[in-house]
């Protein structure tokens, strides 16, 4: 942690995500001396370019890490009823242990009954109410990937949790929700904040471990933050005019360099000037973004495992 004039220290979800991915990689050869190897099946609804890098990095990392994987691309005018046919099929299915169903969906899918009809043993993306229900009781569950992996970035990095104060910003029932449920079985004081909370500023700074997930770039200011808290920053938003880049990176070569590449860059819910007051902080991009992929990776092998007593 930060003490009096230390630099902040980065916590570096890319390391971090390469040593998970190595242990599921231990895990998978483990059980295929038993003969079993987990299997994810991804579903991909139409032709939308930022979810299929998206869907084909993780069948990617399926075939690195020796877990079987099959993607599923049903075109954009499918039907509610098609995919339901679908996820039973799958549900069925021994050789699959994860079902993975790409968001968002075309608008004229239900996506909330597509989810519920996910068997809860197989929902490696944990938005089953099932699994929202096991995450609430403490019970052994698959966890949302991002919020596991917030865990995953304060425990392989030694930061306290338990005791600790942590305020989420944000209420989602993919990031908020299930954030604030895990830092609460891991015995933190948890406040959740989100746009109606009165007096936000005076909450986040009382906050030992901050929690920024509201889909706002740069909400956050250096003025919200308790000196030396720990800043986890879970938004990417795209910054794509002169005047968004100038408020948050004038003067940032490097950014600079990639602004002018490609006309646009990244950056969080949290002001990158706000890290400077931070005693840890994860970047973006780099900080969770990459826990996402091998968490899910973990789960789907949890998966496998859970469904058959080991």
């Amino acid at each position: 942690m930060k003490l009096g004039g230390t630099m902040p220290v980065l916590l570096d979800g890319t390391a971090i995500a390469a040593a998970i991915k190595q242990e599921v990689a231990e895990e998978v050869r483990a059980l295929a001396a038993q003969g079993i190897r987990p299997g994810l099946a991804a579903v991909l609804v139409g032709n939308v370019a930022a979810s299929e890098i998206y869907v084909r990095s993780k069948v990617q990392t399926c075939a690195e890490l020796g877990l079987f994987s099959e993607m599923i691309t049903p075109p954009a005018d499918v039907t509610t009823e098609q995919l339901l046919e679908m996820v039973t099929a799958l549900n069925e299915r021994d050789d699959i242990d994860g079902i993975l169903i790409q968001l968002p969906l075309p608008k004229h899918v239900d996506t909330k009954s597509l989810l519920d009809a996910i068997a809860p043993d197989k929902d490696v993306d944990g938005f089953h109410p099932v699994n929202a229900g096991r995450l609430q009781a403490g019970r052994p569950a698959l966890a949302p990937c991002t919020p596991a992996g917030i865990i995953e970035i304060l425990e392989r990095s030694q930061i306290p949790i338990s005791g600790q104060h942590a305020v989420v910003v944000g209420r989602s029932d993919i990031v908020g929700k299930p954030a604030a449920m895990l830092l609460l079985n891991k015995h933190a004081t948890v406040t959740i904040c989100h746009s109606k909370t009165h007096d936000l500023a005076g909450i986040t700074r009382q906050a030992d471990i901050l929690v920024a997930a509201i889909g706002r770039p740069g909400f956050i200011t250096a003025d919200m933050v308790k000196p030396g808290a720990t800043l986890i920053d879970v938004g990417i938003n795209r910054l794509t005019t002169r005047e968004e880049f100038d408020r948050f990176f004038a003067g940032d070569a490097k950014r600079e360099a990639t602004f002018a590449k490609r006309g646009s860059t990244i950056v969080g819910d949290i002001d990158p000037k706000a890290f400077a007051v931070a005693g840890a902080y994860t970047p973006v991009p780099g900080g969770v973004g990459p826990l996402t992929i091998a968490m899910l990776m973990l789960n789907t092998v949890r998966a496998a495992k859970m469904r058959r007593g080991l």
